[in-house]
């Protein structure tokens, strides 16, 4: 399950309009740049991919880690990636700005890889190697525990910390829609492509040349990734950090209680927009906050007393309301990621137990198996960019919506998951009879899921990034990574509590049940979609800017 996505309409909304353009200086910004920032997430994802794809495997026959609790650990992990990025959206909205958090993060990542590599080059760093036909194998020590976390955590930060923050700085180099979600689609392409590369050709490399080749060419891609960034910098167009957006957001809330028996105004002259209040006139004296969740108005209602927590501008109330009328999406690509979560750490213990040959001299790597998904993801971005959307447009006269896009994703998901445990009940059959299936035969679950990403995820980087706030167009992309992380927290939790209830999950999963766990995700996942349409279908796309007078509140509470 990757980050994030842009194949199809990610910044423009249903009525055709687009967020308000950036000044950017006529030397900086533009394609020169952005083509830059797209060299620069790939090769920052080749450098991480190829650990963080073959940390399950590494766990098992590095530091003798049982095979459920390496999927565990991995799926933690991927947690921690996937949160990371709102960090450095918070910090590069409020504080550093997106290039600082860029460089900064790929630096830490680069620390993370050095440590990873002196872990497999100094001996005393790993547990020894289990003895051949061995039950018994060395627990790693604390120590040996202390740096590897250390190391994880380090390329974790780094990994996390640049990949949403770098989508959000190539957004920003452009002032037109059309080549904002152009960028999206290059960035995505990008971004599958080099995991394709790290999934297949790093971690082959890990797996049969050894892994300090494969850590030390991840130290080298990523090290490249950083000069390559830097090489550009003249040429970045660069927002300026304009302090925390939360300190408004959280003024909205205070002033709304403390100003809750207020009576709410219908007229625009009531309200409070800014330093600048008292010069508004003409068209912008008709504009007022809208009729949608009006409680929050008496934030920004002019009244005797006032105060900064007391008062707040219309826009910072819009803004708020914006993210509130969101929130409901968003939990619903939380239960979308959760069985996809729990898909992605099973199959590579899936493929553990499967027959890898895929000839007398080449054994497909266990950690290589998402790749099925990385590529059948690039490859229908490609395909709904320049295949459905013009057949969509030229059948229903208007491109399909981000909401289209995530619903078909869910559908695409929940089928994954029914394949995945119609191949698991074969795989174990298979077993039981003394025979191993093909690892192959994991390819269509993975081929299906990843399609479904094709379309879910790029639609909710395009929806984040046009509903949110201006000031928040840094965590609107990484919106995205949150959801992510979360739902790789929640399937841990999945697994554990089903690894405590029932005995389908055992070490050696051949005496266990997986299949059972993945139909849990498909009832799981159609549960979801039912709640997904219930509040996708009465939303209505707005984009965080302050609207007309014809959507002003009026004398009806809403």
């Amino acid at each position: 399950m990757a980050a994030l996505h842009a194949g199809g309409n990610t910044s423009l909304s249903s009525d055709g309009e687009a967020p308000p353009p950036t000044a950017v200086h006529r030397h900086q910004g533009g394609w020169g740049a952005a083509s830059f920032i797209i060299a620069t997430v790939f090769g920052l994802t080749v450098a991480g991919g190829g650990w963080f794809a073959n940390l399950t495997v590494f766990l098992i026959n590095e530091f003798n880690v049982k095979r459920i609790d390496a999927a565990q650990i991995s799926n933690v992990v991927s947690g921690c990636v996937t949160f990371f990025p709102v960090a450095g959206a918070v910090i590069a909205d409020s504080l550093l700005g997106c290039f600082s958090v860029v460089w900064i993060s790929s630096l830490i990542s680069l620390l993370g890889l050095i440590l990873l590599l002196l872990i497999v080059a100094v001996e005393g760093l790993k547990p020894p190697a289990c003895p051949p036909a061995s039950n018994f194998c060395a627990a790693p020590s604390t120590t040996q525990y202390a740096v590897l976390y250390s190391a994880i955590a380090l390329a974790a930060i780094g990994l996390g910390g640049s990949r949403f923050t770098l989508a959000t700085m190539g957004a920003n180099q452009f002032q037109e829609i059309k080549h904002q979600s152009t960028f999206f689609n290059w960035y995505y392409l990008s971004f599958y492509g080099a995991a394709f590369i790290s999934s297949t050709a790093i971690v082959y490399v890990e797996d049969n040349l050894g892994w300090r080749w494969g850590f030390g060419i991840g130290i080298a891609a990523n090290a490249l990734s950083l000069a390559l960034f830097f090489t550009a910098t003249p040429y970045y167009f660069r927002d300026k950090p304009r302090g925390s957006p939360f300190t408004g957001l959280l003024r909205v809330a205070v002033a709304s209680i403390r100003k809750r028996k207020a009576p709410i105004s219908s007229q625009p002259k009531d309200y409070y927009y800014g330093e600048d209040d008292d010069h508004i006139h003409g068209v912008d004296a008709d504009i007022a906050p809208t009729n949608w969740f009006r409680q929050l108005n008496r934030a920004a209602l002019k009244t005797e007393g006032d105060t900064p927590w007391k008062l707040c501008s219309v826009q910072q109330v819009e803004d708020l309301k914006s993210i509130i009328r969101i929130l409901p999406l968003w939990t619903s690509s939380i239960f979308l990621g959760t069985p996809i979560g729990v898909q992605l750490s099973l199959t590579v213990v899936q493929a553990l137990a499967a027959d890898r040959r895929l000839s007398r001299s080449f054994q497909f790597p266990a950690g290589s198996v998402p790749v099925f998904s990385f590529a059948s993801t690039a490859i229908g971005l490609a395909l709904i960019n320049h295949c459905l959307r013009p057949m969509w447009k030229k059948t229903a006269g208007k491109n399909p919506t981000h909401l289209q896009h995530i619903g078909i994703g869910h559908v695409f998901s929940i089928a994954s998951m029914a394949v995945s445990a119609l191949v698991e009940s074969r795989r174990r059959s298979s077993a039981v009879s003394g025979h191993l299936m093909s690892v192959v035969w994991l390819a269509p679950q993975m081929v299906t899921v990843g399609i479904g990403e094709a379309f879910h995820f790029p639609g909710q980087v395009g929806l984040y990034y046009q509903e949110f706030p201006t000031c928040l167009k840094s965590l609107s992309t990484a919106m995205v990574a949150l959801l992510v992380g979360v739902a790789f927290y929640m399937s841990t939790a999945v697994v554990d509590f089903i690894r405590r209830v029932t005995h389908w999950l055992p070490d050696n999963i051949d005496y266990g049940r997986v299949d059972n766990v993945y139909w849990v995700m498909v009832v799981i996942g159609i549960i979801n979609f039912a709640y997904f349409l219930a509040v996708s279908w009465s939303y209505q796309y707005r984009n965080g800017e302050v609207v007309n007078k014809d959507q002003v509140v009026s004398g009806e509470e809403a």
